[in-house]
């Protein structure tokens, strides 16, 4: 199932900082339904999102119970669709199984505004709503936060789709 596409022509495409916008509100609001018969049945998570703040930017990886992968940055470009290869599905999956086993780390949350710069927030897509948390880059990176191992679990699905771009 193809969930993030172009827009249909209104136009939203010619702002990078909105075709961002627009693609992480779908992201957010992904359900279970609507992902058809390739979602999981049972799965604690439809989606995880990874939202990193950089000095004028935000680099957002977005994962799918059903393989569905893409990275896009709010400054407009990205990958869409990467999950269609194996190695980035099956990073993908890692990645969804990690944040499942760490939900108990996520706080409910209403809505995900973005990080600062240095900061990363993790959102996670559940059939219950939105569970949020986020960390500094640099206590995920030195791997002094418990969510650091969904930190890693992220860049390994961001190394997939790196490999797949190079290739």
């Amino acid at each position: 199932m193809k969930l993030f596409g172009r827009n249909g022509g209104d136009g939203a495409e010619d702002d990078p900082a909105e075709a961002y916008a627009g693609l992480r509100r779908l992201a957010l609001g992904l359900t279970r339904e609507a992902l058809g018969p390739s979602a999981p049945l049972n799965a604690p998570v439809v989606a995880l999102l990874m939202d990193s703040g950089m000095a004028n930017a935000v680099a957002t990886l977005v994962g799918v119970a059903d393989g569905t992968t893409s990275l896009y940055y709010s400054t407009g470009g990205g990958v869409i669709g990467a999950g269609a290869r194996h190695d980035v599905a099956a990073a993908t999956h890692r990645w969804i199984q990690t944040g499942a086993q760490l939900l108990g780390q996520l706080s409910p949350i209403d809505e995900a505004p973005l990080p600062a710069a240095g900061r990363v927030q993790f959102v996670a897509v559940t059939p219950g709503g939105l569970l949020g948390a986020g960390a500094q880059a640099s206590e995920l990176g030195e791997r002094l936060h418990a969510l650091a191992p969904l930190f890693y679990a992220a860049h390994g699905v961001i190394t997939q789709i790196r490999l797949t771009q190079a290739a």
